[in-house]
């Protein structure tokens, strides 16, 4: 690499905030031209990267190997294909080596369980995109109940979150001939009955809040009315719709979240007057519907209610008199609880738990005007488990568990009986005979007690020389409990490396005041918390510096570039993908602007003081030995902007700093919308961190 301009030099070893422009805005960003995502000159650049990348990884002996392994777990015939309870039966979204694009499929639930169902194809993407020139990744369907035989089919161009929606017949298997159809955007709807939607979009251009979302609520009908009932403001984060549908899918009442930031909201009651507000703080969030209650979690104390509680309120109660109806507490998760989903069936409320990081799932019957006491599901102990689905004419749900070294496997419960039945299981993808599980707590710098996981081989030394790769995320109050990864185990685990969870503050392991602990002025602490397990594993043996590679992507793109500005003498291996990295522009790329609640605002004086302190962008220093990073992410990703990536590869090239980055084409923030380039995708990330720790 060239030596850098002694004028640029100097720039680049300012202090973040020394700088004359409006608050937020960092001094002359001579990078800030990789943020035009498409332009000639940036996806040149872009191109460049790439080949240089490749020529390092894709040549490497073990990326053939690596890649053949991936491809072969993400295109296996026996993975579990996911179901969705519709129309009687089974729905599920395949994709293998002969359906890239996938296939929209339907069974029996008696055949569904059976080791080889028999699948009616309903949509083919692969044969869609090919008719239509298009790239399309699956993003959903909602259909109308009972029959749920009219869908509204939701299609991305190239995997983003803007979606184009198009109403489907899967009797007939066509797009209904004028049907419902909303043009790409970042929009949500719901069904009211069979000739109206409750839709929220763009209806005339930028009318979008600062974050790119709808702001502006109307009923549509099948004729191409369009009525409005809800504007919110502009400075919002969104506005989003969700009818309360009751017996036979009527609709019950609809209701408008308004968010007012990413956290907090209001709901308003639709009626023929107008909009009345339903009485709950502003962290508080709508869960589920069932037997005439409207469930919310509150995200912080109020009412006599602690943060975390499971609260209802009576349809009727609020349509009559919102200002006066009183909630009912159905559960208060204990200190070391939280609640992780909530889904409803026919005549059920289930819920999600995680108890000391460990699941749980409970079930909840509302008569005689109250709701009984909680029904545990009998399932695998010592597992994590997701609400995969759940049906609305009965109360049948599929739940899956899993464990770090457990395969996964679904069963098939029903929460009126309180029974479940094992119905799949994955294979084990990688031996696991040789690795164990522990659970440690790091100190972090305030004396909190930071819970972390490590998979280990049990016949590894504690001498600091098995080659670990950390994970962390830490935000926006979203738990990483243990989950089977096969693509780790096989190609990581099997080799003798470790893999660690560091369950820092910022996620939801412990509810809201796990999150709330480092919002804003805070963040520090959760950077501190990865930093402490980190040497918490290097003081007992676990790993050492020169073995340990830390891995995030989204918001872990901020912890790990500020993990290596910070401390590059702890690790030697940075997987940085799709992240947020310059944290003083980040409200201005993309849908930043909708996450000022999590990190500030940096418009505002006080709050890009503390964020310029941490942010990773603005704190690489001249003269630092870092550690030699990989920086991926996506074009199409319009959630996290690509020039965030794009930007932190730049400023390090400029520097004289070592790094690789590379740049997916499409797939969007995900990464995963096609099996082929995410076995490519994680075979390069593990021929860098093999180089890195294991040579």
């Amino acid at each position: 690499m060239k030596p850098i301009h002694a004028a640029l030099a100097a720039a680049l070893a300012l202090p973040a905030l020394a700088h004359a422009q409006a608050p937020g805005q960092t001094a002359a960003d001579p990078f800030q031209w990789l943020e035009d995502i498409d332009a000639p000159k940036a996806m040149s650049w872009v191109e460049g990267q790439n080949a240089r990348t490749a020529g390092r990884l894709e040549t490497d002996p073990r990326y053939a190997t690596f890649h053949a392994q991936a491809r072969a777990i993400f295109t296996a015939k026996d993975r579990i294909p996911w179901p969705e309870f519709r129309a009687g039966g089974i729905d599920n979204f395949w994709q293998d080596a002969e359906h890239i694009h996938g296939v929209w499929r339907h069974a029996g639930l008696a055949s569904y369980r059976t080791a080889a169902p028999a699948w009616d194809v309903t949509l083919d993407l692969d044969a869609l995109s090919k008719a239509e020139g298009k790239n399309w990744i699956w993003k959903g369907a909602d259909c109308r109940k009972p029959a749920e035989t009219l869908c509204l089919v939701r299609l991305s161009n190239g995997g983003g979150d803007a979606v184009e929606i198009r109403e489907y017949d899967t009797v007939s298997k066509a797009f209904v001939a004028k049907g419902f159809r909303f043009a790409e955007g970042k929009q949500s709807t719901d069904w009211i009955d069979a000739d109206h939607l409750a839709v929220a979009r763009e209806w005339t251009p930028g009318e979008v809040t600062a974050s790119g979302y709808a702001y502006v609520v109307k009923i549509v009908g099948r004729d191409g009315s369009a009525r409005e009932v809800f504007r919110g403001d502009k400075a919002d984060v969104s506005a989003q719709p969700a009818v309360l549908h009751g017996a036979g899918g009527k609709a019950d009442a609809l209701l408008v979240r308004r968010g007012v930031s990413f956290f907090e909201s209001e709901y308003q009651l639709i009626g023929a007057a107008g909009a009345t507000r339903v009485p709950l703080p502003k962290k508080a969030d709508l869960e589920a519907y069932v037997d005439g209650q409207a469930v919310f979690a509150l995200k912080e104390a109020w009412g006599g209610f602690g943060a975390g509680a499971l609260i209802s309120y009576d349809l009727k109660a609020l349509q009559a008199d919102a200002a006066h109806a009183k909630p009912t507490l159905i559960f208060q998760p204990g200190p070391r609880q939280a609640i992780q989903s909530v889904e409803s069936t026919d005549s059920r409320l289930v819920v999600n738990l995680l108890d000391e990081v460990k699941g749980a799932v409970d079930v909840y019957g509302f008569t005689g005007g109250k709701w009984s006491g909680a029904k545990r599901l009998p399932l695998p102990k010592d597992a994590t488990f997701t609400l995969r689905a759940t049906a609305s004419a009965d109360d049948q749900l599929f739940v899956a568990a899993e464990g770090f070294l457990d395969p996964t496997s679904l069963w098939l419960a029903d929460a009126g009986a309180v029974t479940a039945a094992q119905v799949k299981a994955l294979p084990a993808r990688f031996d696991a005979s040789k690795d164990g599980v522990r659970q440690y707590w790091a100190t972090s710098s305030d004396g909190a007690k930071i819970p972390y996981f490590v998979v280990w081989p049990k016949a590894a030394k504690l001498d600091g020389s098995t080659p670990t790769i950390m994970y962390g995320y830490g935000g926006f109050e979203i738990a990483k409990p243990p989950i089977y990864l096969p693509e780790m185990g096989k190609i990581w685990l099997e080799r003798g490396g470790a893999y660690v969870i560091a369950n820092i503050r910022g996620g939801g392991e412990f509810g809201p005041a796990w999150h709330d602990a480092v919002l804003r002025e805070k963040r520090q602490l959760s950077f501190d918390d990865f930093a402490a397990v980190a040497r918490d594993m290097t003081a007992r043996g676990l790993t050492s510096p020169r073995r340990l590679g830390i891995y995030g992507r989204s918001n872990g793109g901020v912890l790990t570039t500020v993990s290596l500005t910070q401390h590059p003498e702890l690790w030697n291996a940075v997987v940085v993908e799709s992240p947020l990295i310059d944290m003083l522009r980040y409200h201005k790329l993309s849908a930043g602007a909708s996450w000022i609640g999590e990190y500030g605002d940096p418009d505002v004086p006080a709050d890009a003081a503390f964020i310029g302190k941490y942010s990773g962008y603005q704190n690489l220093k001249a003269g630092v030995k870092y550690p030699e990073a990989y920086i991926t992410t996506n074009t199409r990703d319009d959630r996290v902007h690509p020039g965030h990536a794009r930007k932190f590869a730049a400023k390090l090239e400029a520097m004289g700093v070592p790094y690789l980055y590379y740049e997916q084409t499409f797939g969007g923030h995900a990464n995963d919308a096609d099996p082929e380039l995410n076995a490519r995708r994680w075979a390069r990330h593990y021929v860098y961190l093999a180089q890195k720790l294991m040579d």
